[in-house]
């Protein structure tokens, strides 16, 4: 029974690394970028939710969506203003440019008096509540992290496979000149990727929210998700997820079980120990080119 509460606890917290990693998934896919400004973003989005909730006094379920609307416009606009102009520089550049977005949006969150300096609580329906049993006890915030990622992946699983959207997203992802050639807006859809992106963060940053509050610094948690998109492949989509999950549960597992301070190091080490065993990650893509 004990293994079992820790492992559904390191499934809830690998579905918010899977949801982060899905971010670093969709915009290299799309642009060959890696965007280190995911775990701000999240951060924003949680900001964003609990702004609407506590500050205009939106209920819960009017507030969870705006926010992650408005993160999504969001992403979009910061494609197109910050990052856009800088495509086909170096990566070096691009990925600097990404970690300094991540520096200015929490600096201005810091910024705000009395908001980006303190720790805050988001005021969930279900927070506090738990599911017992028997002998196990699963808390409400841990459940609502898990259904919701799946429907989640569920929503993007069948617009990528259904819609003509998604359809021209794996087409751009693919070949972006030949994309083009047929009549894509690869450049709009980037934009797009960017937006969706946003928008995920920004679920994550909500689900996250009641389980360690909210405050600037949240954000960091982005440099744990990056393992995640690395052990399930830096390409795929299912592959983040997975990842994430391999991650959350191997963390919940070496807190409990091995000494202190294991837990923190225990991601960076299951990456090293798959780029030696399986570089390209558990759904990686063997790429070959000639030259």
């Amino acid at each position: 029974m004990q293994v079992l509460q820790l492992l559904i606890s390191g499934v809830a917290q690998g579905c918010i690394y899977g949801l982060i990693a899905l971010g670093f998934v969709l915009i290299y896919k799309a642009t060959e970028t890696v965007s280190f400004a995911q775990g701000d973003l999240m951060m924003v989005g949680a900001f964003a939710g609990l702004g609407a909730m506590t500050w205009l006094g939106f209920p819960f379920w009017v507030s969870v969506p705006a926010a992650i609307v408005a993160m999504g416009v969001f992403g979009v606009l910061l494609e197109r203003l910050v990052i856009r102009p800088i495509l086909g520089q170096p990566a070096f550049s691009i990925v600097m440019l990404t970690i300094g977005v991540g520096y200015v949006l929490r600096g201005l969150i810091t910024m705000i008096p009395d908001v980006g300096t303190d720790t805050h609580t988001m005021p969930v329906p279900y927070a506090g509540q738990v599911l017992q049993m028997g002998g196990l006890v699963v808390a409400a915030e841990q459940l609502v992290v898990i259904a919701f990622t799946t429907l989640l992946c569920l929503g993007l699983f069948a617009m990528f496979k259904y819609s003509k959207l998604g359809i021209a997203m794996q087409a751009s992802s693919q070949n972006q000149l030949a994309a083009y050639y047929m009549g894509i807006p690869v450049q709009s859809l980037n934009g797009l990727v960017w937006g969706l992106a946003a928008g995920v963060a920004a679920v994550a940053g909500l689900l996250l929210a009641p389980i360690t509050f909210v405050h600037a610094n949240m954000g960091f948690i982005g440099l744990k998700a990056f393992p995640a998109a690395v052990v399930g492949g830096f390409g795929s989509l299912p592959g983040a997820i997975v990842g994430g999950l391999v991650i959350g549960v191997v963390e919940s597992l070496s807190g409990f079980y091995l000494p202190e301070g294991f837990k923190d190091i225990a991601p960076y080490i299951v990456v090293l120990l798959m780029l030696v065993l399986k570089p390209n990650g558990l759904f990686g893509e063997k790429l070959r080119k000639k030259v």
